[in-house]
């Protein structure tokens, strides 16, 4: 009986290890920052969100794959940017049930097989700002989905 209750035990690692081994394909969040990952990994994306320490709010979030289902109208452009090294144009977006959130989107080509579609939610222009800045901030992995 001491066997099974043990084995009860030790199921909940290998999971535990899976979510940590997803989280490193996610990129480096800004030293200081409060962040830690939430990840799953699907058959050919990496979805990972950025959550707060104190209060366990999203940030925001990036969705990383070899080609992305996000197409960016002209029209929408706000802002542009750099992300670790790279030229971006953030667009406005919007949640069709909360007309009061603020929404931005960018994709960030991190190769030729590997893109990064990163989607910021706020309810003020205050912590859209500071959700933009801390995006801004990333630096990605080499080992990134899809590769070179």
């Amino acid at each position: 009986m001491k066997s099974k209750y043990l084995l009860l035990a030790v199921l909940p690692w290998p999971g535990l290890a899976l979510a940590q081994s997803v989280a490193e394909n996610c990129p480096e969040l800004p030293a200081g920052s409060s962040l830690h990952w939430e990840a799953v990994a699907g058959p050919d994306f990496v979805f990972c969100k950025a959550m707060r320490e104190p209060d366990g709010t999203q940030a925001f979030s990036v969705m990383l794959r070899a080609e992305s289902a996000f197409r960016p109208e002209r029209a929408l452009r706000e802002e542009k940017a750099v992300i670790d090294g790279r030229k971006v144009s953030w667009y406005r977006g919007e949640v069709a049930t909360q007309q009061n959130v603020h929404v931005r989107e960018t994709l960030v080509e991190l190769g030729r097989k590997s893109t990064a579609h990163i989607v910021l939610r706020a309810d003020s222009e205050t912590q859209l700002a500071e959700n933009r800045w801390l995006a801004e901030n990333l630096r990605f992995r080499p080992a990134s989905v899809g590769g070179d």
